[in-house]
């Protein structure tokens, strides 16, 4: 996620859009791990809230981090991520917003996006890990979903008996 030399200055709005988009789908895990840390950073000093906190930190465990490749099935239909996360994210804050924290939620969520959306912008996605040897290219727990395009097949992918001749 962060290597240094992946990180430059897009040369448009468009590339820094389909940058924040493509990562956004590759690091959504650490992204949402990075809003709710600083959310937990920002509720230290209120008792009542952070063990509230704690208690959606555990529904996160859950619903969202334990599951691994597994989709969230709910009444016989598979809730895609993106509305886990954002069930999840509404959830904690307006659980939180009733302990009286409004101004550290805000502050938070705030630098949590703002630190997201610029490591999406900055974060090159051309060498993003995508390839699984088996399948082909991409991951198959992404190509499930539909986030990325189809398979393509390697043939003879480090062969062992490649000659030039």
């Amino acid at each position: 996620m962060v290597q240094l030399h992946s990180l430059n200055l897009p040369s448009s709005l468009s590339l820094a859009l389909r940058r924040i988009r493509t990562n956004t789908a590759f690091f959504r895990t650490n992204y949402a791990i990075i809003l709710l840390f600083l959310l937990f950073l920002s509720l230290l000093w209120h008792p009542i809230s952070l063990i509230v906190f704690i208690a959606m930190m555990a529904a996160w465990m859950f619903l969202f981090f334990q599951r691994e490749e597994d989709p969230l099935v709910v009444l016989g239909y598979a809730v895609p991520d993106k509305v886990v996360i954002l069930v999840l994210l509404v959830a904690t804050i307006t659980t939180l917003y009733f302990t009286d924290v409004t101004v550290n939620i805000l502050v938070g969520v705030s630098l949590g996006l703002v630190i997201d959306l610029v490591h999406g912008a900055l974060r090159e996605t051309d060498d993003l890990m995508l390839i699984d040897y088996e399948e082909g290219f991409g991951s198959p727990a992404l190509l499930r979903r539909g986030e990325y395009g189809p398979t393509v097949p390697l043939r003879n992918a480090a062969s062992s008996s490649f000659s030039a001749s």
